[in-house]
């Protein structure tokens, strides 16, 4: 049996794939781990779990860049890498590739991406172009295809998009360079200047996962680094509250550019998002008290999904099953939506 159809949303963080041949979605790391500058080592969570920790000679690295390709090379290895796990149960004879693009980027940039799937040997039969905040809204299973303005504001690791949309396309859109990498550097630097602690990106990425979990610790979180005045290992208690005020800067440069588009939406769709609010999504938009500072900030009420990093692939499995919005995907050629 041979998969007919993958979606793939390439996160700068995350890599999430829609089967189309069992119905799930894989979501794993977006990395790539090299041994001697040439032979691949692991990929995926395999390889953020070396990230940090390896030895020289073995590179360990994201692909993505702020939402578009950083290398080329890599990112066909890791795409190629998770294609072929997931089509060995079954003899393969290709399939149509949907991809998530971001919509603020150029157009050599959105080339990068058919170039990559169309490259990566996968037995790419056809590759469809799919802008991520179309993906985003249907996966928040909101019919894009109608006159009702939508916002969405996806929080990812490296970048937020915030788009609005109507009547099947993106009216306005913005991309920014503040995302969960971004929390994750406020929170290593605050704890550096306030307690000499030197802690890595990956202690600092559970921190704030920490944070954000319903059973967050009140007092504080307990995290373990090198002390800069002794260099040794020591173990801290950081509390809740130094974390909180070192994510303000990024939370608040986030909810100016959301007010920066809602001043430029035309009247009639300002007027659909009043009544229906701002749609979070992003594998970052679970931040603790992001949705209600942007709530505070707009004045707007604030939609969180229970799954916001799987929304795109989501939005992708109904491009890819539903007749109806199949139009929204475009071929690479002409570099224009076909609708």
């Amino acid at each position: 049996m041979s998969s007919s159809a993958f979606g793939i949303d390439l996160g700068t963080g995350n890599i999430k794939i829609y089967n189309d041949m069992d119905g799930t979605i894989m979501r794993e790391k977006n990395m790539i781990a090299i041994i001697n500058k040439t032979t691949l080592f692991a990929y995926g969570d395999a390889a953020f779990d070396m990230y940090e920790k390896a030895p020289g000679n073995i590179r360990i690295s994201y692909p993505l860049t702020n939402g578009v390709i950083a290398d080329i090379k890599d990112m066909q290895t890791v795409l190629r890498s998770f294609v072929n796990d997931l089509t060995q149960k079954g003899k393969y004879n290709g399939a149509d590739f949907y991809i998530s693009v971001p919509k603020d980027i150029t157009e050599v940039e959105k080339r990068a991406f058919y170039d990559l799937i169309r490259d990566a040997n996968v037995k790419a039969k056809k590759i469809m172009i799919v802008e991520k905040a179309i993906a985003d809204g249907l996966g928040l299973d909101i019919n894009v295809k109608t006159s009702q303005g939508v916002m969405v504001v996806n929080v990812g690791f490296d970048t937020t998009e915030i788009s609005i949309l109507s009547l099947g396309g993106i009216v306005l859109s913005k991309l920014i360079k503040t995302g969960g990498q971004k929390f994750d550097e406020a929170i290593r630097n605050a704890v550096r200047k306030e307690y000499n602690l030197i802690i890595g990106g990956k202690t600092a990425e559970k921190v704030k996962i920490s944070l954000s979990s319903e059973n967050a610790p009140e007092d504080g979180i307990i995290v373990y680094g090198r002390d800069i005045v002794t260099g040794l290992p020591v173990e801290r208690k950081i509390p809740t509250d130094l974390i909180e005020t070192s994510l303000n800067e990024n939370t608040n440069s986030i909810i100016d550019n959301i007010k920066l588009i809602l001043e430029r939406t035309p009247p009639e769709l300002a007027a659909d998002i009043y009544r229906h609010g701002i749609y979070l999504t992003g594998g970052s938009a679970s931040l603790r008290n992001l949705d209600r500072l942007i709530n505070r900030g707009t004045n707007l009420k604030v939609n969180l999904t229970e799954d916001p990093i799987s929304t795109v692939a989501t939005g992708l499995a109904r491009i890819i099953n539903e007749d109806e919005f199949r139009p929204l995907a475009y071929s690479i050629e002409g570099m224009s939506p076909h609708r």
